[in-house]
C-alpha cells in the first residue's frame, strides 16, 4: 500500500498546477501547449503536408521593384544608343519615360555622369499571387513588330518621321540659303523625335555638317541619296547597312536653324548641291507626304 501513495503524490500536484493555470485565464496558453505535445506524438503526415502547402500559397507582396538597374552615362551616349544597348523594351521613349525627372524636358540633353534606372519599375496592384502560380506571359511582347514598322510602304520606303507636319517645302526662294532656294523639305517635329532611313542603305557619312549640324547622309539601291539634317543625336555611323524605318538618329536643332526640325533632302550624289524634289521621290515609292 505505501507504493500506491508514493505512485498518486507526483500526478496530484500536476493536476492542480493545470487547474490553477485554467482558473487564472491561462488556458488559451496552456491548450495549445498540451495540443502541440499530442500533435507531435501523433499528426499524421498529411497534416504537416497541407501546412506547407499553406506557407507556399501565402500571398507575395501587392508592390516590389523588379529587373532595375542603374546606368552612369558615358561620353557619347544618347538615349537610342543607351536603349538599344541595354535592350530596353519601348526603346529610348520608354527609357526617357522612366527617367524624366532625371533628364528634364529635353531627352537629347544628357551628361556625363547622370545616372538611369535602366528595366522595370514598381509593379503594385491589389491582386496577390502565389509561388506556385505561373506568371503572366509576358514575353509575348517582344514578338511584336516594331511601330516604326507599320509606316513602310508596299515598296519598301517610309517617312523619314512619324506625325510630323511639313513646314519649308523644297525649292522655296530665300537669302538665308546659300544656294538661293531651300534643297529639301523639312518635317516640324520636336527635340528627340526618331529619325528613320527612308529605305534600305548604307550610310555614307554620319557626323558633323556645319550649318546642317548632325547630319547622316545614306546611298540607297538606285543610286540616290538621302540626307537628314540638325540631329540631336546620331544612332549609326558610316559604312553602317540599314534596313527601311531602322532608327538612325533624333531630331533637334543643332546646326544653323530657329527651332527643332528634320531638314531632309533626296540627292543624285552625296554632296550638296545635286539635291531633287523629295516629296515628288517619296510620293514615287508610294509614300504619302502632308
Amino acid at each position: 500500500m505505501p507504493a500506491k501513495g508514493k505512485h498518486r503524490r507526483p500526478k496530484s500536484p500536476r493536476f492542480a498546477r493545470s487547474i490553477a493555470v485554467a482558473g487564472t485565464g491561462g488556458a488559451a496558453l496552456a491548450l495549445p501547449l498540451l495540443g502541440a505535445t499530442g500533435a507531435h506524438a501523433a499528426a499524421p503526415a498529411a497534416v504537416a503536408q497541407k501546412a506547407e502547402k499553406a506557407v507556399t500559397a501565402a500571398p507575395v507582396a501587392a508592390k516590389k521593384v523588379v529587373g532595375t538597374k542603374t546606368y552612369r552615362v558615358k561620353t557619347g551616349d544618347y538615349l537610342s544608343k543607351i536603349a538599344a544597348e541595354q535592350s530596353v523594351r519601348g526603346g529610348w521613349k520608354k527609357l526617357y519615360s522612366d527617367n524624366r525627372s532625371v533628364i528634364g524636358g529635353d531627352p537629347a540633353l544628357i551628361h556625363p555622369g547622370l545616372k538611369l534606372t535602366v528595366g522595370a519599375k514598381a509593379v503594385s496592384g491589389g491582386a496577390t499571387q502565389s509561388s506556385a502560380q505561373a506568371p503572366a506571359p509576358a514575353a509575348k511582347a517582344d514578338s511584336a513588330p516594331a511601330p516604326q514598322a507599320a509606316a513602310k510602304s508596299t515598296a519598301g520606303y517610309t517617312l523619314p518621321v512619324a506625325g510630323g507636319s511639313v513646314g519649308t517645302s523644297y525649292k522655296v526662294a530665300g537669302s538665308m540659303w546659300s544656294s538661293g532656294y531651300h534643297t529639301g523639305v523639312d518635317f516640324v517635329v520636336p527635340t528627340g523625335t526618331t529619325i528613320k532611313s527612308i529605305a534600305a542603305g548604307t550610310v555614307v557619312s554620319a557626323g558633323w555638317g556645319g550649318a546642317y549640324g548632325n547630319q547622316v547622309v545614306i546611298q540607297h539601291a538606285d543610286g540616290k541619296y538621302s540626307q537628314y539634317a540638325h540631329m540631336s543625336a546620331l544612332s549609326v555611323s558610316a559604312g553602317q547597312t540599314v534596313t527601311a524605318g531602322r532608327q538612325i538618329g533624333l531630331s533637334g536643332a543643332t546646326g544653323n536653324v530657329t527651332g527643332p526640325h528634320l531638314h531632309f533632302e533626296i540627292r543624285t550624289t552625296p554632296n550638296y548641291g545635286s539635291d531633287v524634289d523629295p516629296v515628288a521621290y517619296l510620293r514615287s515609292h508610294g509614300v504619302a507626304v502632308g
